[in-house]
C-alpha cells in the first residue's frame, strides 16, 4: 500500500536550512520521495508478485528525525569518501591531509558533515527525475580541493532507480560516492533479510582488520561464507565459523566485482513477496552489509529496525584505496570529469 509522506514533514520549520521532500514516479507505478538533506531516499514503492506496492527501503518520517536520531546514513549520498579511510589521512604528492575522524581512528563516509549531512540544492527535472548539486569546499572534512558534485536520480520505466554521479575538482583530490540506501524486499521492516536470496558476481573479496579497514589483499570465497556466486541465504551462510564473520557480526565487506565490463554486480530474491533487485555499476567493487548493528530503532510509522531488518548494497572503490597502492586509483586531477553510474533493477519473480 502507497502511503506517502507530507511533504511539510521535511519543509515546515525548516525554511531557513531549505531542506525539502520531492516525489519521483515511473510509468508503472514505481514511486519514491527523496529529501535535498543529505540526498536521502526516504522512501520507494516496488509491487510484489500479486502487484502489491511496498516500500522497501528503510529511513524516517521527517527532517527532524533525520537530524536528531540515530543516522546510520540511511538513503544518503556518500562522500567525498564511501566507507573507510585508515588512521584518518592520506598523502598527495607527499602532502599529507588529515581527515575529520568519525569512527575511532578512522574516517567513514566523508567525516561528520559528509555528503549525508549536507543541504543539497534539488531540481526536479521531470516527474521521474532529481537533480542534486553541491559544492564542498577545499579542506572540508579534511580533504583537499574545491569539488563540485551532481548527483541524478531516476525512476525509469524499465522499473529501475538510476543514480549517476558527477564531479570535478579544482586541485588533485580523491574521490569515491556512492548511495548507502537499506533495503528490505519483503516491504515488511518486521522480518529481518536473513531468508533473502543473493547473488554477488566477485571472487574476491577484501578481509579486514578490527577497526573494519582491509588488510590489502584480496581474498578467494571459495570455501567460504563469502562464496555468494550463486544465489544462497545469509542464514545460509552464516552457519559457516569465519573469523571475518566474527569481526564484524556478520557482512561489512567489500566484493571485487569480477566482469565491471558487463556491469552486472548482485541479485537478490525476496521469494515470498516474489520481489527481485539486480545492481548494475561501472564501480569495481561493492560493499554488502548485512544489516549488522540496526539495534531496535524507532523508523517510519514507529516500527522498530532491529538486527538484519535490512540489507545494503553499496558500489564503489575500495575502502581505504588513497592508502593502497595495489587497489583500483580514486584520484581526481584537476579539471577532469568523474562520473558512476549505479542502476538498481526491481523485478517480480513468477
Amino acid at each position: 500500500m502507497i502511503k506517502l509522506i507530507d511533504a511539510n514533514n521535511f519543509s515546515k520549520g525548516f525554511e531557513k536550512q531549505g531542506i525539502k521532500l520531492f516525489t519521483l514516479k515511473n510509468k508503472n507505478g514505481i514511486i519514491s520521495q527523496v529529501t535535498n538533506y543529505g540526498g536521502r531516499i526516504v522512501n520507494l514503492f516496488v509491487p510484489d508478485k500479486k502487484g502489491v506496492f511496498e516500500d522497501v527501503v528503510l529511513g524516517y518520517d521527517s527532517a527532524k528525525d533525520y537530524l536528531e536520531k540515530p543516522d546510520h546514513f540511511f538513503g544518503a549520498i556518500i562522500g567525498r569518501y564511501g566507507n573507510r579511510i585508515a588512521n584518518g589521512k592520506f598523502s598527495i604528492n607527499n602532502n599529507e591531509f588529515y581527515l575529520d575522524k568519525n569512527e575511532a581512528e578512522s574516517q567513514l563516509h566523508g567525516g561528520n558533515k559528509g555528503f549525508h549531512a549536507v543541504v543539497w540544492k534539488a531540481k526536479q527535472i521531470s516527474e521521474s527525475s532529481l537533480e542534486l548539486t553541491h559544492f564542498s569546499k577545499h579542506l572540508d572534512q579534511g580533504f583537499p580541493g574545491n569539488l563540485e558534485v551532481k548527483v541524478v536520480y531516476t525512476l525509469t520505466d524499465e522499473d529501475e532507480l538510476q543514480i549517476e554521479y558527477f564531479a570535478v575538482s579544482d586541485a588533485k583530490t580523491v574521490v569515491n560516492l556512492t548511495n548507502h540506501s537499506y533495503f528490505n524486499l519483503s516491504g515488511d521492516f518486521n522480518k529481518t533479510i536473513e531468508n533473502h536470496l543473493f547473488q554477488i558476481n566477485a571472487d574476491h573479496f577484501l578481509p579486514v582488520n578490527e577497526k573494519m579497514i582491509p588488510i590489502g589483499n584480496l581474498e578467494n570465497v571459495r570455501n567460504s561464507p563469502f562464496d555468494f556466486r550463486s544465489l544462497k541465504t545469509i542464514k545460509q551462510t552464516l552457519k559457516k565459523q569465519h573469523k571475518q564473520i566474527e569481526l564484524s557480526s556478520g557482512f561489512d565487506h567489500n566484493f571485487v566485482i569480477n566482469d565491471v565490463d558487463s556491469g552486472f554486480v548482485a541479485k537478490v530474491i525476496d521469494e515470498n513477496s516474489g520481489r527481485s533487485l539486480e545492481v548494475y555499476t561501472t564501480e569495481p567493487g561493492i560493499q554488502f552489509y548485512s544489516g549488522n548493528h540496526l539495534n531496535n530503532l524507532l523508523g517510519k510509522q514507529n516500527i522498530i529496525y532491529k538486527k538484519r531488518s535490512a540489507f545494503c548494497l553499496e558500489t564503489q572503490h575500495f575502502p581505504n584505496s588513497p592508502n593502497e597502492e595495489n587497489f583500483p586509483s580514486t584520484i581526481l586531477l584537476p579539471g577532469k570529469k568523474f562520473s558512476s553510474t549505479t542502476i538498481y533493477r526491481f523485478d517480480v519473480e513468477k
